[in-house]
């Protein structure tokens, strides 16, 4: 994984920027909504390039954190030019094992991560950790299509995908328990619905 993104960091924002960015701006849009009710404190798992930091609301107090410290320094050289108030660090560390305490966020998104990650269920337990009983537990991401065209596609792209880092055929019950998981809203992105934003409420 480390291997990957060093080797997208230089052009990520130019080859993804464009077509994520509604899911990006989706994501912020709900933790900026979210905020005003749940709480300041803002966790966002794979940060990236931090090409979503400058939407969020610069009176929360928001830390980003990611495994690849090429991604970070451009995250980083982003928040100095832009001046990103909002944004109170940025720390190279494995989304799956956090160094940060039990409810230590009111709220963690994860965009275009979950389908990366070796093992997306321990993604959702750690961010259910990190984050207080009653925040909330954001996600955009592509989600496999269940059926169609769409669904041979992506598994038929599915092993070349993988070698860029991206799994096609990554389902929502690859993340989580439909069944327990409280499920607050989903919300299908442009374009074409390609990605899906969901929220999800922290037990406890």
């Amino acid at each position: 994984m480390r291997d990957a993104y060093r080797r997208w960091a230089g052009v990520y924002d130019l080859v993804f920027g464009g077509v994520s960015g509604f899911g990006r701006r989706a994501a912020v849009d709900a933790v900026n909504r979210l905020s005003l009710s749940a709480g300041r404190r803002i966790l966002e798992v794979g940060v990236g390039t931090g090409l979503a930091l400058p939407h969020y609301r610069p009176d929360l107090d928001v830390v980003g954190i990611d495994l690849s410290r090429e991604m970070l320094l451009k995250a980083r050289e982003r928040v100095a030019k832009e001046g990103l108030d909002a944004v109170h660090g940025l720390l190279e560390m494995d989304a799956e094992s956090m160094a940060f305490g039990p409810g230590s966020f009111d709220i963690a998104v994860a965009m275009f991560t979950a389908s990366v990650v070796p093992d997306a269920r321990k993604l959702f337990a750690e961010m259910s950790r990190v984050v207080r009983p009653g925040g909330h537990l954001l996600f955009v991401n592509h989600f496999a299509a269940e059926d169609g065209f769409r669904w041979w596609v992506e598994r038929t792209t599915a092993p070349l995908a993988r070698i860029l880092g991206w799994h096609p055929d990554f389902r929502l019950e690859d993340l989580l328990d439909r069944g327990t998981a409280r499920i607050e809203r989903v919300q299908h992105c442009r374009p074409m619905s390609l990605f899906t934003l969901v929220e999800v409420k922290n037990p406890g």
